[in-house]
């Protein structure tokens, strides 16, 4: 082989792996955009929620070196013994420790949560939380959000501020009244006008399955009696579809208390849909005490659905 054959077929293989770079590049990049897109969080400095595609993340750091010892004392209101930490992921690029739990909620509904604990690139100690119902263990969806919080990469555009004045309802701003109040990421609660909570998903089928777990674990839980339940016909962010309605009533101790205000009974509305390019489950509810409009909702439901 004479030089130049052999500078040309170099020449060829650097631009070969230059495009495979770009193209790699382009693709992780796209998959972030359309991360970003369904993520929302808020920040409570070195402790951050976030919610996407149904899933609650949790991260915390703190000041301490990377051990176990330090994992048990530095996040003990999660419960993980250094007996728990004896498996890591090498995938991930950083030192860790890596714990899977599940535990059914009801019937054939678990609760899954991942925990990791990471050894971040200013020799920190970050704890993070993958909470999910009965969601199918994605460990390098994963491994790619450590990674964008390890490296700072996670947009500013996607908090929210804890005081609030609007909410971002995948994609749309709608303002909020003065005395309504985060209850999470994506949860937003407002007294004696209702309560919803939402996420966005990357399909209808994910959004779908999410409102038929969400509903599996509320008619199972203790303390409350199933009223009734039907499938209405409504509009949501102006589509037309269709929600499940149930209505709940408070009892044992719980509703007792409840019903000195007259709060004793719980509507709530179950809707998955596609909204603006976006795939939304949202649960939406009221007590029988709050402010109901001529429309038959309280208006912060009155903001997203119209009853049909």
């Amino acid at each position: 082989m004479n030089i130049h054959s052999y500078n040309y077929k170099m020449k060829t293989k650097l631009l070969f792996l230059t495009l495979i770079s770009i193209l790699a590049c382009n693709v992780y990049g796209q998959e972030n955009d359309n991360l970003f897109a369904r993520l929302q969080g808020i920040s409570q400095q070195d402790v951050v929620f976030f919610n996407v595609d149904g899933i609650e993340i949790t991260s915390k750091k703190i000041n301490s070196e990377f051990s176990a010892i330090n994992c048990e004392k530095g996040f003990s209101d999660l419960k993980i013994r250094i007996k728990d930490l004896t498996t890591s992921d090498k995938l991930l690029g950083y030192r860790n420790f890596y714990v899977f739990k599940s535990q059914e909620e009801t019937k054939n509904i678990f609760q899954n949560k991942s925990y990791y604990f990471v050894e971040s690139p200013d020799s920190k100690l970050i704890a993070f939380i993958f909470a999910s119902i009965n969601k199918k263990h994605d460990k390098a969806f994963e491994r790619n959000f450590i990674k964008l919080v390890c490296n700072n990469s996670i947009p500013d555009s996607i908090f929210n501020a804890r005081e609030i004045t609007f909410i971002n309802f995948a994609g749309r701003k709608i303002p909020m009244r003065n005395n309504c109040r985060w209850m999470g990421v994506n949860n937003v609660q407002c007294p004696y006008n209702g309560q919803m909570n939402w996420s966005v998903h990357k399909d209808l089928e994910d959004a779908s399955k999410t409102i038929d777990n969400h509903y599996a674990v509320l008619i199972s839980k203790k303390g409350t009696k199933v009223v009734s339940e039907e499938i209405v016909d409504v509009v949501f962010e102006g589509v037309e579809t269709t929600a499940r309605k149930a209505v709940f009533d408070a009892t044992g101790a719980m509703g007792l208390l409840l019903s000195m205000d007259g709060s004793k009974r719980l509507t709530v509305y179950l809707v998955s849909a596609p909204i603006r390019g976006n795939f939304v489950s949202c649960v939406m509810s009221y007590w029988a005490s709050d402010q109901i409009k001529p429309s038959g909702l309280p208006s912060l439901l009155e903001e997203v659905m119209k009853l049909k």
